[in-house]
């Protein structure tokens, strides 16, 4: 069969072994054709990795190369970073400015998590009468486990119980303490049991400790454990960066975000600081230093920014406070200087992130595997199918995020399902609006990534295509993912 060659092609040689011929087809190195070398002349050595790409093979029969996309060219690479660096280095600027160096200190209110807890065992639980209290006194004032109910009803469900609990940690490590346990409580001790007392140094002596929680160390740790073997063993290296990039999302959280906004600093400004940085460092950790990863970050720092500009907007225009439950009363009466709507905003953002950054990096992949699919294809092809490969991911997502507030908010819908409110009541009340704007402008931020995203990924891709006359026709693409031995597709 004769073949063309073209500059800047060689003529052909002796073939080498069969298969390792040159022409325009696939060479050894499992590559779609001729000059795509990424920066090689095109007739490399065929020892897989960068030169095995259509010219004399002569090595192994398949390519090393295990970059996450296909490289694009460096005019392009260029207008990316152009954009990219100063953003990264702006974030890294925001973070060095508003550093915080830690929370502020207070002093302890004594109510609710801010109390003074330690470490203790149950070390022996007896039968007693509910008319006899322990020496704790029961639980103590604004505990959820205390009920208040009389005599009479506590007799009707069984004797009392006497728990002697033993202080495991500080400086009253060995102390004992009673605690009365009344039968219609909804947590109940058990000998054994590990839990979490509070301590009150005002208080009366023999009232000093209370028990307020169940220690769930042990649990939350098996779980976490096998969350991390699960992620391991199916997403293999892509799983140990996930779990790494989790850690440092984490990291970012505690040490900067909450230490930042407790030391005064602007909310929005801290969560948008903040969030750009868990999606640069999260993104190119997780995804790799690539064109199609800095497309996807791009995607979800335009979607980030419509969703900071629609829920500053909404959030003033329904006079939403920020300040609604015990919690955030608590936040306001410690830190009084705190911005709780800003606050409030902040938490939009932060919690939209994770799923912009799903759906960012899906709509770009689809894109640029449709590229490879059919390098002829123009951006507006592209974007036509990867539209609709995220119309169902919008559907899926949308509901998705509904119903994680929903599940949230169960037991508040429940106290307005007994009060027989009316659905307009319920909804605008400020309780329920939050999380109505919150879910609402969250799901704008992701439905406008879908199209963002895919315009942006089409547009890189098709701006990328070879030169008329050097790349292989259609038709002979369907040779290279059938012929081979051990070849791997370019990724």
């Amino acid at each position: 069969m004769t073949t063309t060659q073209q500059p800047p092609y060689p003529p052909p040689g002796p073939p080498r072994r069969p298969g390792s011929g040159p022409g325009p087809g696939p060479g050894p190195g499992g590559e779609h054709g001729p000059g795509s070398g990424g920066g090689h002349d095109g007739h490399g050595d065929g020892r897989g990795g960068h030169g095995g790409h259509g010219g004399h093979g002569q090595g192994h029969g398949h390519s090393h190369s295990h970059g996450p996309a296909t490289p694009v060219s460096k005019h392009l690479r260029k207008v990316i970073a152009a954009i990219l660096i100063p953003f990264s280095a702006a974030v890294v600027v925001g973070l060095v400015v508003l550093w915080p160096g830690g929370a502020p200190p207070h002093q302890r209110t004594g109510v609710g998590f801010d109390r003074q807890t330690q470490q203790a065992t149950v070390t022996q639980v007896t039968p007693v009468s509910c008319q006899v209290g322990g020496t704790g006194g029961g639980a103590p004032a604004g505990d959820p486990s205390g009920t208040g109910a009389g005599p009479a009803t506590q007799a009707q469900k069984g004797p009392c119980k006497k728990a002697t609990v033993r202080v495991d940690t500080g400086k009253d490590q060995g102390r004992t303490f009673t605690e009365l346990v009344q039968p219609d409580q909804t947590r109940q001790l058990h000998q054994g049991d590990k839990v979490v007392v509070a301590y009150e140094p005002k208080a009366p002596k023999d009232l000093q400790y209370a028990v307020t929680d169940l220690d769930r160390k042990f649990p939350m740790a098996l779980l976490a454990g096998i969350f991390a073997v699960a992620v391991v063993v199916v997403g293999r290296l892509r799983g140990v960066m996930a779990l790494v990039a989790l850690a440092v999302s984490f990291l970012v959280l505690t040490l900067f975000i909450l230490p930042a906004v407790l030391q005064g600093s602007n909310p929005l400004l801290v969560a948008v600081v903040g969030s750009s940085a868990i999606m640069l460092i999260a993104l190119y950790m997780c995804h790799g230093l690539s064109a199609r990863t800095s497309v996807a970050v791009l995607g979800t720092l335009v979607s980030l920014l419509l969703i900071g500009f629609l829920g500053s907007q909404f959030i003033g225009w329904a006079a939403l406070t920020g300040n609604t439950d015990d919690s955030t009363g608590l936040i306001h009466g410690l830190y009084p200087s705190i911005d709780m709507s800003g606050l409030l905003l902040a938490g939009v953002i932060i919690g939209s992130l994770g799923v912009l950054d799903d759906v960012t990096v899906t709509q770009t992949s689809a894109v640029w595997e449709l590229h490879e699919a059919n390098p002829s294809m123009g951006w507006r092809g592209l974007y036509r199918a990867g539209i609709r490969i995220g119309r169902d991911h919008i559907a899926s997502v949308v509901n998705t995020l509904v119903l994680a507030y929903a599940g949230a908010a169960l037991p508040l819908l429940l106290l307005f399902s007994i009060a027989q409110s009316g659905v307009g009541t319920v909804a605008t009340s400020e309780l329920v609006a939050e999380e109505i704007v919150r879910t609402l402008v969250g799901s704008i931020g992701l439905v406008a990534s879908v199209p963002v995203t895919t315009a942006l990924a089409a547009l890189v891709v098709s701006a990328d295509r070879p030169a008329s006359g050097t790349a292989a026709p259609p038709a002979a693409r369907p040779a290279v993912a059938s012929g081979g031995r051990g070849r791997r597709r370019k990724r």
